[in-house]
């Protein structure tokens, strides 16, 4: 009875208040990409905010185009993310734009991003690549590349025989090496040649990398071979990233 009766009252005469919103139609509202678009973006900024939810990083140099915009709208995409609780953040000098999400003690913030932590063999792959990389960097080299078979000859140095048997070894290191391609912390030039990218230094930190150095230094025998590998959560939580959609 009161719906009835408040229904009754905002269509009474003399009262101009509508009881319904009417959809405006496509044809009337030229700003809107679709039928009752509310969103104020353009539809290549919102194609770049969509970019950023959906990827863990965007690059500069593989992504030239949506880089641009990123940049000439960083801030009203920033604002957008910040809306979701989720924090952009944009490294200009090596070209890489990635989101972190929000966490607050102060604050009840609902988690939209969860963490997707490396497997051991990734996380070994990482480690090797991060060094490869700072001595080449600190020797004044304009790049680092490795060959699949360099990589693989070090981290299955780290392989027991519990790990089960040297080829499917092989297979987890390679898994793990077409996982960073995709990621674009390195890129392929050639048939088992990649060249390290500068996303290697946001992944692993110079910090984390030196604990897990000395982690697996500890690992080693006195005759200097490595023995027990690290265990899944020990190396796991030194590869854990952020960014995909919860």
């Amino acid at each position: 009875m009161t719906d009835i009766a408040l229904s009754a009252d905002a269509d009474a005469p003399g009262d101009d208040t509508p009881a319904f919103i009417a959809p405006v139609a496509m044809e009337n509202d030229p700003d809107a990409l679709f039928a009752g678009d509310r969103g104020v973006l353009d539809a290549d900024v919102r194609r770049v905010l969509v970019r950023i939810l959906q990827r863990r990083f965007l690059l500069a140099e593989s992504s030239p185009a949506e880089w641009k915009l990123l940049l000439e709208h960083q801030q009203m995409i920033e604002s957008r993310l910040n809306d979701l609780f989720v924090r952009l953040v944009v490294d200009h000098s090596r070209g890489v734009a990635y989101k972190e999400q929000v966490r607050s003690d102060e604050l009840d913030v609902p988690i939209l991003l969860k963490d997707e932590a490396y497997s051991r063999a990734e996380t070994l792959v990482l480690v090797y690549l991060r060094t490869v990389f700072q001595r080449e960097i600190t020797a004044g080299t304009g790049s680092a590349r490795v060959d699949v078979e360099e990589v693989e000859q070090t981290v299955l140095t780290y392989f027991s025989e519990s790990d089960g048997t040297r080829a499917s070894q092989q297979r987890a290191v390679r898994t793990a090496i077409a996982r960073l391609d995709r990621e674009g912390i390195i890129e392929e030039e050639s048939e088992g040649r990649y060249r390290i990218g500068p996303l290697i230094e946001i992944v692993l930190s110079a910090e984390t990398l030196r604990e897990l150095q000395r982690w697996l230094d500890e690992q080693t025998t006195d005759a200097g071979a490595p023995t027990a590998r690290a265990t899944e959560a020990e190396l796991v939580a030194s590869g854990t990233t952020e960014g995909e959609l919860a």
